[in-house]
């Protein structure tokens, strides 16, 4: 996905009348140019295609963290529209890789690693996170990690 593809889809996303996705896309847009600002780069240039997931990926988590919030406060209102943005950033994102093939990173990350006892989770967790970066969920690894030493 490129930050033009993205511009496409929020001037379709006009056009289709979805204000879901034309607001999801717009963050999307804004967010973008905030990580270039961050990156001490000019607001009108473009971020690459992992910059870009990146992003996405923080973007879907920050909705993911906002609906768990709106579900505590009994804010069904705000918990629907929250559901819809991060349904338009899923689409966005590659597939996200299932728990077994997380596992068998894992089981052989630690090996490699000679990882025997709890202290050393964060390395091991690092070391899988790096391998499956964009791939998985951060909670997906570290449920597979905390469950070696559980």
């Amino acid at each position: 996905m490129t930050h033009k593809e993205i511009q496409q889809k929020a001037t379709e996303a006009m056009r289709a009348k979805n204000t879901a996705a034309l607001n999801t896309y717009r963050s999307l847009l804004a967010a973008f140019t905030n990580e270039l600002v961050a990156k001490k780069r000019k607001p009108t240039e473009e971020l690459d295609e992992e910059e870009i997931q990146t992003v996405i990926q923080r973007s879907a988590k920050q909705r993911k963290d906002s609906i768990e919030q709106f579900i505590k406060g009994n804010r069904a209102d705000l918990v629907a529209s929250e559901e819809e943005e991060l349904k338009t950033l899923q689409e966005l994102l590659p597939p996200q890789m299932p728990k077994e093939e997380i596992q068998k990173i894992a089981q052989q990350k630690k090996e490699e690693l000679r990882i025997m006892d709890k202290s050393k989770m964060g390395m091991l967790m690092g070391a899988i996170m790096k391998e499956v970066k964009g791939k998985a969920n951060g909670d997906d690894v570290k449920a597979v990690v905390e469950s070696f030493f559980s």
